[in-house]
């Protein structure tokens, strides 16, 4: 009898000790987001001062030498798209990079401050989903086979994509990078309610091609990569986490790779949007912590989907 009085009495005190942990990170959660919201405000209203005071010439000073409003509305554009892209492993450069271009920058203006953002970014958005339990990076030997992986393809992909960047026709590529982004979302929907086998072969050819793709148009790595892992498979919430940190590492090397293939680079774009998609990753780790894997499968398939069709879309109305 006292034997098993005093296992019960273990069993209760663990599960108290379970409740009062699950009560104290709930704790840090809210003051996470009470902080994110505030420093939010706080750097909305900064950059919102010299659109309304045009005699504050604080973001001159710091070398961003970009009109102010164009300043706020990058940023606003950065924390919007990468709030996506942490959520859900896709969307930051491959909706930023057309919204820039549309809004007439070059190419070389863009692509080099989308992978420097995304660096910063990845790397971080990795850590969190790590540590708010999306993830288990280290403990979880498929998750960290698959993170190494991905980015030794990732580093290969990235270096060739930009010693390419200025001098292939982009047509072929985009045609076949689209359709397959469009078949892996078809997979994904059509698949939902299974549970798919793990395969690691299946991230090769994946991983080396949405590389290849970031190093060169600054996007397209995380529809790729975070679909192919679902489909080769990897559970959601890992695939996201995953997907993160390695684009974070390929967006290095693509950084590193155009530093020294181009001497002169105008840097004008990466505070507004390194400091937007760096305000965003809080708050969207938290986002993929409350949602079920079920409805993260189903979003991640339906806009993998969506993506591919936008990606033809744009070689057809050219």
């Amino acid at each position: 009898m006292r034997q098993g009085s005093s296992e019960g009495q273990a069993i209760i005190s663990r599960r108290i000790q379970d409740v009062v942990l699950d009560l104290a990170r709930a704790a840090m959660r809210r003051r996470r987001v009470r902080l994110w919201a505030v420093t939010l405000a706080l750097v909305v209203v900064a950059l919102a001062l010299p659109v309304a005071q045009p005699d504050w010439h604080w973001l001159a000073d710091m070398g961003i030498n970009l009109p102010p409003l164009t300043v706020l509305l990058v940023f606003l554009a950065a924390l919007c798209c990468e709030y996506v892209d942490s959520s859900l492993g896709m969307g930051y450069g491959t909706t930023l990079t057309p919204i820039l271009l549309a809004a007439g920058f070059e190419p070389l203006q863009i692509v080099p401050c989308v992978l420097l953002s995304e660096c910063l970014t990845g790397v971080t958005a990795g850590v969190m989903h790590h540590r708010d339990g999306n993830v288990d990076l280290l403990r979880d030997r498929k998750a960290r086979g698959t993170a190494i992986l991905l980015s030794i393809l990732s580093t290969v992909g990235a270096i060739v994509a930009v010693a390419l960047a200025i001098r292939i026709s982009k047509t072929y590529l985009t045609a076949g990078i689209g359709t397959i982004i469009l078949l892996m979302g078809v997979v994904i929907v059509a698949t939902i309610r299974r549970q798919l086998r793990y395969r690691p072969g299946h991230l090769i050819a994946i991983g080396a091609v949405a590389a290849f793709n970031k190093g060169l148009s600054g996007g397209g790595y995380g529809p790729l990569v975070t679909a192919g892992q679902v489909v080769s498979g990897v559970g959601p919430k890992q695939a996201v986490g995953i997907t993160s940190l390695a684009e974070g590492l390929t967006s290095l090397v693509g950084v590193l790779a155009y530093v020294i293939a181009c001497r002169h680079l105008d840097w004008s774009l990466a505070v507004p949007l390194a400091a937007g998609a760096l305000l965003s990753v809080p708050i969207a780790t938290l986002t993929v912590r409350r949602l079920p894997e079920g409805v993260i499968r189903g979003v991640v398939g339906v806009l993998t989907i969506a993506l591919g069709l936008l990606t033809l879309s744009r070689l057809l109305l050219r």
